[in-house]
């Protein structure tokens, strides 16, 4: 029975075959001394047992095309916005920052449109349609909390404050999906950075500090009691088992909440994220 030449079937009929394995790796290690533990009757029963609990733990957890079409959802709400944000030209946007900043950001988020599209075709994905988008985040009525998000310069940073933030996190959440993948992982991982750098100019462009600061009292950072939720979870002060409040900072005993949740960036699952979205600025 060559182990080996099964696996390599396998890799033909699912090319995510190792990822599903990865997991398991000390399993695959000592994959040629299953003969002195296993009697070689049994030996088939071992190996379908593996690939057994390896597809049973991975049927809950989303194709890698799924996180991609996840992450085209996202760019598409993001594209959409600074498109139309650039359309209005000076009346909306300074020159000053368009030049700086939006037409950079916005060429960023159009090209990240266009390649997650291209990498779901690649892999024999269907890439999702663009959704209806309601920037005012009014649930297709236009009324919404942000009304004058592309008449107000000050609205209009404080809405791309908010999907960058929440980008940057939902980016996160996802990561762990595409282990599987490592030419893919790689790619989000390099749009997930270039997300955080556009958070950070538009943090600086509102008077903000570069990185989110979030306690139980103040909720969030940005000065916008209606996106609560895109924070929720950035209050926690426990990493690695560790609160981190407790360590010593160079001039305190203890570290500060503010300070000990700057320090960190908290995940959003695609529920979470789905959940604050949906119905509000992605109608369908």
């Amino acid at each position: 029975m060559n182990l080996f030449n099964i696996i390599e079937e396998i890799e033909n009929i699912d090319p995510e075959v190792y990822g599903k394995l990865s997991q398991r790796r000390d399993v695959i290690k000592n994959i040629t001394s299953f003969g002195s533990k296993v009697a070689i009757a049994a030996l088939p029963f071992a190996v379908g047992t593996m690939f057994k609990k390896a597809y049973a733990a991975d049927s809950a957890a989303p194709s890698v095309v799924d996180v991609l079409n996840y992450a085209l959802t996202l760019e598409y709400l993001e594209s959409t916005f600074y498109n139309a944000g650039k359309a209005k030209g000076t009346a909306l946007i300074p020159a000053d920052a368009a030049a700086k900043y939006f037409n950079q950001v916005t060429t960023d988020e159009n090209n990240h449109v266009t390649f997650l599209k291209g990498v779901i075709t690649s892999l024999g994905g269907t890439p999702v349609s663009l959704p209806t988008i309601d920037l005012t985040g009014g649930n297709n009525k236009g009324n919404g909390p942000f009304a004058d998000v592309l008449t107000n310069y000050g609205t209009f940073l404080a809405v791309a404050q908010v999907f960058e933030d929440t980008g940057v996190r939902a980016y996160k959440g996802q990561a762990g999906f595409l282990l599987k993948n490592q030419t893919v992982l790689t790619a989000a991982l390099s749009i997930h950075a270039v997300e955080a750098r556009h958070a950070s100019a538009i943090r600086q462009l509102r008077g903000q500090t570069p990185w989110i600061t979030s306690t139980a009292a103040l909720g969030n950072d940005t000065g916008v009691a209606a996106v609560n939720g895109n924070y929720d979870g950035e209050q926690n002060v426990t990493q690695g088992g560790v609160d981190v409040t407790t360590l010593k900072s160079a001039t305190a005993s203890t570290t500060s909440v503010a300070v000990a949740t700057a320090a960190f960036d908290e995940a959003l699952s695609s529920a979470q994220v789905l959940a604050l979205l949906q119905g509000t600025f992605l109608v369908h």
